[in-house]
């Protein structure tokens, strides 16, 4: 995630899909797991530009995915896959609820911080 608009610059910018996911009590070591090994799968998709998964500090047993896409037909054509029903099915057991949320990143600000926290 770089410091670049998404407005005139000569690339779109990312098409960003952030995934709300409530789990079951108790579950968040098995779930964290399984959702590294699925992860790690999507990585691998070409049109994946990364993503990271976040606990929450305030609500108990709620997650957030945050994944960037080369741009959105290419998420709608991973969302439809095989592989990705395989990935749902995975996950399914330790939800209790969730939502999507899909996005277009408009101003993408890199802090002073990074730097330093990289070096």
């Amino acid at each position: 995630m770089n410091g670049s608009n998404g407005r005139g610059s000569q690339s779109a910018p990312p098409f960003r899909v952030i995934l709300r996911m409530e789990i079951h009590p108790g579950s968040h070591v098995s779930f964290e797991h399984t959702w590294l090994e699925v992860g790690r799968l999507i990585a691998l998709e070409p049109t994946n530009l990364g993503q990271v998964l976040v606990r929450s500090v305030e609500e108990e047993s709620v997650y957030y995915v945050i994944t960037d896409w080369r741009d959105e037909p290419s998420f709608r054509e991973f969302e439809r896959s095989e592989a990705h029903v395989e990935h749902r099915r995975r996950l399914k057991p330790f939800r209790t609820g969730g939502q999507m949320i899909l996005t277009q990143i408009v101003y993408d600000l890199g802090g002073v911080g990074a730097a330093a926290a990289t070096a």
